[in-house]
């Protein structure tokens, strides 16, 4: 399988330097990633909200190794939130975060990452939209979900995410379905070891459909993100079954991949937010994005050879 290569991939800074360099690679991850300064994705925000789509923003970043660095990510996106509040979208466009740009990896780090994080979800608040954690490697997630259990005492709109192929997906889907939260469930998108994490795609299918069904069944918010068909399908089902209105649920894709599916379902009047990334750093968020799809590899490949 060629995903756990490309993931291994993602942190090698010379894959990092050689991928880079390449004069096809910026064409390819503009697919995915429209912008690299506030200034250029504003224009992409308004086009996806005058499309009847909403969005979450991602700023992309993920290597901090020091406390600045981690405290520059924190002002990109408050730099963000000044810009969307001068938009007036509301909820229609919110935040996801990685706790590890905010300084998680560091000494200290779970402090230092929640000290970082409080004021984006602070500001967020303050224009009427919210912030969602992201999931990174399974070593990470007590710390995000202790992080996002402390924030919902005064933001309780906060999500956070969850994923399908590690093996206590399901019991944290269970505590986490509770009225007021707000969980996205996606398959996952990084290496881990068959000790933790479904290995074979069919499993974490079944996985998938296991923990869908127990947020659709629960009292929070479910949040699909996924882009495969046959899960569309079950999830409008399981919301069908669980008697969940078009607005107690809604679907996450991401920018570049299946953009019709994107509008077909947003005319369905299914709530349909697209995670759009930006920023400049941006290697391991698009090596992900080819791990996690061999469509996405192969359309890099048929470019990299075109452009040879």
């Amino acid at each position: 399988m060629l995903g756990p290569v490309i993931l291994a991939a993602s942190r090698s800074d010379r894959m990092r330097r050689l991928i880079s360099a390449a004069p096809v690679t910026k064409q390819v991850v503009d697919r995915f990633i429209p912008g690299e300064t506030v200034d250029e994705i504003v224009p992409i925000i308004q086009d996806l909200s005058d499309r009847g789509l909403e969005l979450t923003m991602d700023v992309v970043g993920e290597d901090i190794t020091r406390p600045e660095q981690a405290a520059a990510a924190r002002d990109a996106y408050l730099a963000l939130i000044d810009r969307l509040g001068e938009l007036e979208l509301g909820t229609r466009a919110e935040m996801s975060v990685k706790l590890s740009m905010f300084g998680q990896s560091l000494e200290g780090g779970h402090e230092l990452a929640l000290a970082n994080v409080r004021p984006v979800v602070e500001a967020a608040a303050a224009i009427g939209t919210t912030v969602t954690l992201d999931a990174e490697d399974h070593t990470t997630l007590d710390s995000m979900f202790a992080i996002h259990e402390e924030l919902r005492k005064d933001f309780p709109q906060t999500g956070c995410v969850i994923q399908a192929y590690l093996f206590r997906t399901e019991a944290d889907a269970r505590r986490l379905a509770e009225s007021g939260s707000r969980v996205r469930l996606v398959k996952g998108a990084y290496k881990e070891p068959a000790e933790v994490a479904y290995q074979q795609k069919h499993e974490i299918d079944k996985a998938y459909v296991r923990i869908l069904k127990v947020l659709m069944e629960g009292a929070g918010y479910p949040m699909i993100g996924s882009h495969d068909p046959r899960l569309i399908s079950i999830a409008q089902e399981l919301a069908r079954t669980a008697g969940r209105k078009l607005d107690e649920y809604e679907f996450q894709m991401l920018y570049g991949i299946r953009s019709d599916e994107h509008l077909r379902l947003a005319a369905e009047g299914h709530r349909m937010r697209v995670y759009t990334a930006y920023g400049t750093d941006w290697y391991g968020y698009f090596m992900r994005r080819l791990a996690e799809k061999p469509a996405n590899l192969r359309f890099f490949a048929r470019s990299m050879i075109s452009k040879g």
